[in-house]
């Protein structure tokens, strides 16, 4: 038994006494809105530290069902003798283990840690906030008190902070609900403060967010490739709405091409980039089996190539046509050996992901469009699971990013190196931040050497060497370069902009003068056919062959209604 808990067993009567000049309300008051309500019959409340049974009893008089943990002998009994006629458990177990409680299956509605955290040791944390976080049920409420101030008897407190908490809900899939400020001792203690932090396992109503929770956190992973395939899908569903080829049998369909593209986009930046040795940072637990998908024919002739060229709408021809065209193939050999046979619900009969193959005849020249995208087959999920990811991408990503660097930092070869985290963060950046707008920017520069007046999209003001380029749909909450998504507009306009949408009646009222801009900026075929291919995929109800600038308005004002709603953005 260790010291603190020693203390708690000797001194239980005494502290029983302290605790008893206090209400739960009066301890609790500052997360009132996230108490359990057991009205229903059915909430169940795990309280970790239970102590003298105050807190239990509180939650067993609301119609809670109550798992209560004490490690400490004396004080476990005084909870016990007052509380036998109360629908409470009584444990004895200790974090981090909690051993006794996982074998009791049970998922939690509420899990409560008053006055713990302090006494766990940080060595200790990561390991107890884990075994917290899979005990919560689906919408289920983790509440953390945390004390600022030691003690002057034997007890041993750690230094606590809300940064380490919200450190953890990010390596663990949960998000924080609250986090309340630094707040007086209900004891009335001077030298004592505390926070309380709630954080929520989130729940689509559906299982499929527990599901892609499971695949981040806890699935067994030998390389990055179930997370490097649950982003692809991430990416897909959020800024893609416009490939889905299929949607029937409760099943979504889209481009197999446009999997491979996208799985070798995200891995481009982190196998190109020297980060020593003249060699990329190492993706799987093996720095000698090497990665299937990368070969002399196909993935080392793209070297010369960024990311970004690996876009919607891009021409291809040449050799680079002919590797590509490889490398996309050897990609989706090893998405059905690897990430779609192994990435499944309970068993591997029943797989997340399905994909089949078309034999694809090699092109000398192609645009990456939809039509070249299906050549390669079609790659099939659960449409409820399509829906999770793409109204949660925005919460699901930086998870996955997080537990991707979490997986790299576990290497030996990484380790070795000493690869700064801004590294790793930088290599899994999706778009250059650097050239998000520089295309737009060429085309506007030409056109202005050619004489043409360039007016600003919002205002019709003319526009001088100082205009800026704006994103309709702003690149912080929604990443996309597409050139129908890019404007020009003054520097005023677009730094009063910001971060927002425009407003419904902004841009119809810019309708005229955006339509005029995009007949002129995209005139000529090749490019052209990149805007068309671009609007295709990123915008809804558009087919591939469109082709008409006014239906890709039509389309952009539904997209921008519907990230606005889904996203929270402001308006403008």
């Amino acid at each position: 038994m260790n010291r603190t808990i020693q203390f708690y067993h000797q001194h239980s009567e005494q502290l029983d006494n302290q605790y008893q000049q206090v209400s739960f309300e009066q301890v609790h008051e500052s997360w009132r809105s996230f108490w359990p309500d057991g009205s229903n019959g059915s909430c169940k409340v795990l309280d970790v530290g239970a102590g003298n049974g105050a807190d239990a009893t509180w939650f067993a008089n609301q119609g809670c069902d109550v798992y209560a943990v004490e490690p400490a002998d004396s004080f476990r009994a005084i909870g016990e003798s007052r509380t036998q006629s109360l629908p409470i458990t009584w444990l004895s177990d200790t974090l981090p283990e909690l051993k006794v409680v996982n074998q009791l299956s049970l998922r939690f509605d509420c899990i409560l840690l008053s006055a713990v955290w302090m006494h766990i040791a940080p060595s200790d944390r990561e390991r107890a906030f884990r075994k917290l976080a899979n005990l919560l049920a689906p919408n289920g409420r983790l509440v953390i008190t945390l004390r600022h101030g030691g003690f002057d008897d034997a007890r041993q407190a750690h230094p606590v902070s809300v940064e380490e908490i919200e450190q953890f809900a990010k390596d663990h899939a949960l998000q924080i609900r609250l986090q309340t400020p630094v707040q007086a001792d209900a004891l009335g203690r001077d030298d004592v403060k505390w926070q309380t932090v709630v954080l929520t396992l989130p729940d689509d109503g559906s299982g499929d967010l527990l599901t892609v929770r499971h695949v981040i956190v806890n699935d067994s992973k030998s390389a990055t490739y179930k997370l490097a395939l649950l982003r692809t899908l991430l990416r897909i569903a959020d800024a893609h709405p416009g490939a889905v080829i299929d949607r029937s049998d409760k099943r979504i369909a889209i481009p197999l091409g446009l999997v491979a593209l996208y799985w070798m986009r995200q891995y481009k930046r982190l196998l190109d980039t020297d980060v020593g040795d003249g060699q990329g940072i190492q993706q799987n637990s093996d720095a000698n089996k090497g990665l299937g998908f990368v070969k002399d024919e196909g993935w080392h002739k793209l070297k010369h190539l960024t990311p970004d060229d690996l876009s919607i709408g891009a021409f291809f021809t040449g050799e680079d046509a002919q590797a590509l065209q490889k490398a996309m193939r050897h990609t989706i050999d090893t998405l059905k050996a690897g990430p779609v046979k192994f990435t499944y619900r309970g068993d591997i009969t029943r797989p997340l992901f399905e994909m089949e193959r078309t034999k694809v005849h090699a092109k000398s020249s192609f645009i990456i469009d939809s039509e070249f995208l299906q050549s390669f087959g079609v790659f099939t999920l659960e449409e409820s699971l399509w829906d999770c990811l793409r109204l949660y991408a925005s919460w699901i990503e930086p998870l996955v990013v997080n537990q991707w660097i979490a997986e790299m930092k576990r290497y030996e070869l990484n380790q070795r190196r000493a690869i700064s985290l801004q590294t790793y963060h930088d290599c899994l950046a999706w778009i250059d931040a650097s050239h998000d707008t520089r295309d737009v920017r060429k085309r506007i520069e030409l056109l202005r050497e050619n004489q043409h007046q360039i007016v600003s999209v919002w205002s019709n003001t003319k526009l001088n060497d100082k205009y800026h380029v704006d994103h309709c749909l702003p690149f912080a909450y929604w990443p996309n370069n597409d050139r129908w998504n890019l404007f020009p507009t003054t520097e005023k306009e677009n730094l009063t902009k910001l971060n927002r949408v425009p407003s419904k009646q902004r841009l119809q009222k810019a309708k005229p003068l955006i339509l005029d801009f995009w007949q002129l900026a995209w005139d000529e075929d090749l490019a052209q056919s990149r805007f068309f291919c671009e609007a295709a995929l990123s915008l809804p109800n558009l087919t591939s062959t469109e082709r008409d600038f006014e239906s890709v308005f039509e389309a952009m004002k539904l997209q921008v209604a519907g990230v606005q709603s889904r996203l929270l953005v402001g308006e403008w």
